[in-house]
């Protein structure tokens, strides 16, 4: 099976069930997730050389199969999934479809370029602190960082547990409710049954002028269908103490899962994953347990902002994808700003759709829609009707 895009680390089919529910319908797994008999790589050699193949599928993937889904193969990551850009100095970037100048986004940087080349139907990702919705935008396909734990993230490599969620993309939402299904997502009755509109000003206000205009029509359809919005902060005080809180919990989170094998195995890194790995070793005790406070204060916060009706529209990145020929110190510039945007729903563990709703310099820019917890299948829902608005 050909791989023009770099989307695949293996290629491989395990047919799902027959007439299930998405027999006519194929995916990629992210090279996270275990595979029965393939090696769990989390791209990075270091990693994968003492592995060996894993015993038995991760649940999410044994789902999918009973649902009748076929698996053509893993996907590439960025290295532990511990960065956003889809660069990786080991098995190279994989090629962004929708504009193949810029970077594809990461980590799930194989399963978005292999939905948007068309490889295959859907893909299996992971979300921890943007790692499906900043690919999506990147790569103009949907995709769905769902609410935390609601999906077993058993046999999957761990980056942040706390943070960790599956995620999933495709090219159109009648396959990502399908999806949704499939796995068992479903609201209860009523849940965001009359949304109540927000578009945070200062949230938006992260975004490019450029960006801010292009979504704009988004932005008066969303109107149309809820009702004014209210654009009030969700912090007076400015969103840097959200970044570093996301900062600072997800990197003691990363070396409390993996320090002891780094500074055992010393694996080769990227410059800038072996950078990340480096500022996590560092973080004290009392960094965390304080980032860990302000972290309860931000979700209690956000959760009692939004309620049981808050539908939270933003931009999903600030630009559209650097360029594959910036530098590790731009790429790490642009994943900061990022955070911004992408670290509220990580905080509270929220679910996060993100839409392909426009272009920027022929690049694609995703709209976000975030709602309560729970809320997951809703969400794609009130997407499904913004689409058609």
């Amino acid at each position: 099976m050909s791989d023009p895009n770099n989307a695949f680390i293996s290629r491989f089919e395990l047919p799902g069930a027959a007439g299930g529910p998405l027999a006519d319908i194929s995916f990629a797994i992210k090279d996270v997730y275990d595979v029965k008999g393939h090696i769990t790589g989390a791209g990075n050699p270091d990693w994968a050389r003492p592995h060996d193949p894993a015993a038995a599928h991760a649940p999410v993937l044994d789902r999918l199969l009973a649902a009748g889904a076929t698996c053509l193969g893993k996907a590439h990551t960025d290295e532990i999934a511990y960065s956003l850009m889809g660069v990786n100095a080991h098995y190279g970037t994989p090629l962004n479809p929708a504009a193949p100048a810029r970077v594809p986004g990461g980590s799930s940087s194989g399963s978005a370029s292999a939905v948007a080349g068309g490889a295959v139907d859907f893909a299996l990702g992971t979300d921890t602190g943007g790692s499906v919705r900043l690919p999506a935008s990147f790569c103009g396909i949907s995709g769905i960082r769902t609410t935390h734990g609601r999906i077993p993230a058993e046999g999957i490599v761990p980056l942040a547990p706390s943070f960790d969620t599956v995620g999933w993309f495709a090219r159109d939402l009648s396959t990502m409710a399908r999806v949704a299904s499939a796995l068992g997502i479903d609201d209860a009755p009523g849940t965001l049954a009359q949304p109540t509109l927000m578009m945070p000003r200062d949230l938006w206000a992260l975004a490019t002028p450029e960006v801010q205009a292009a979504l704009e029509p988004s932005r008066r359809a969303l109107c149309d269908i809820f009702g004014p919005a209210d654009e009030t902060p969700i912090d007076e005080d400015g969103l840097d103490t959200w970044r570093e809180t996301f900062r600072i919990c997800q990197a003691a989170e990363v070396w409390a899962a993996h320090g002891a094998w780094v500074t055992a195995t010393r694996p080769t890194f990227g410059e800038d994953v072996a950078g990340r790995f480096s500022m996590a070793s560092k973080i004290t005790p009392e960094e965390a347990e304080a980032a860990s406070a302000a972290r309860v204060s931000i979700a209690d916060r956000l959760r009692e902002t939004l309620g049981d009706t808050g539908l939270l529209a933003i931009p999903t990145s600030p630009a559209p994808a650097p360029l594959r020929t910036d530098g590790p110190k731009q790429l790490d510039t642009f994943r900061s700003r990022a955070l911004a945007l992408l670290c509220p729903a990580g905080l509270a563990g929220l679910p996060q759709v993100s839409l392909p709703m426009a272009t920027v310099d022929g690049a694609p820019v995703g709209l976000s829609l975030v709602g309560p917890r729970d809320s997951d299948a809703t969400l794609l829902e009130l997407a499904a009707q913004l689409g058609t608005a």
